[in-house]
């Protein structure tokens, strides 16, 4: 066995085998993905809910559902779990400097906050049964549409910046 693979038990002084197969830990980021994209479904699902009970009215209002249901999925599959980069360590943080890492982390952080605000208040006016104006609905929905394209972005830019930083190596 080698070193690498192998972990001190402080408490009984063996050594023990503390090893991960690779096959379980991809499963196990499948999964978690997985459950980031339901999240966001359901996010869609909740905005799409609050703007469909003003606008009932609209034909085609099963494909906006679920359109917003595929679009929240795919922005909290793409956005949130981002391939982690050597800038998230405090030691090579360098402050009045921007890179792609710094833009990713500023995209991905709005992204969340705007789509978490609009389902916030979107579960808000479905609980309390609220009538609001048009302009609320608007800005809830536009916030949350700008929200989940700013995850996409940010995974694309940080998958995208990885790939070219790790084919320059």
């Amino acid at each position: 066995m080698k070193m690498a693979n192998a972990n001190f038990d402080r408490s009984s002084g063996t050594k023990t085998a503390g090893f991960a197969p690779a096959a379980l830990i991809k499963s196990a980021h499948l999964i978690e993905r997985v459950g980031l994209a339901a999240i966001g479904g359901s996010c869609g699902l909740y905005v799409a809910a609050a703007l469909l009970r003003r606008l009932n009215e609209l034909p085609l209002s099963v494909g906006i559902v679920l359109l917003m249901m595929l679009f929240g999925a795919f922005s909290f599959y793409v956005g949130i779990d981002l391939p982690r980069r050597s800038a998230r360590r405090s030691a090579s943080i360098q402050r009045q400097r921007w890179s792609p890492d710094t833009v990713v982390e500023i995209l991905s952080a709005v992204g969340i906050f705007l789509a978490a605000i609009a389902t916030f208040a979107s579960v808000g006016i479905i609980i309390l049964d609220e009538t609001v104006s048009d302009g609320w609905l608007a800005l809830i929905g536009g916030g949350w549409m700008t929200g989940s394209s700013l995850q996409v972005a940010a995974g694309i830019i940080a998958r995208s910046y990885g790939t070219a930083e790790n084919a320059g190596k």
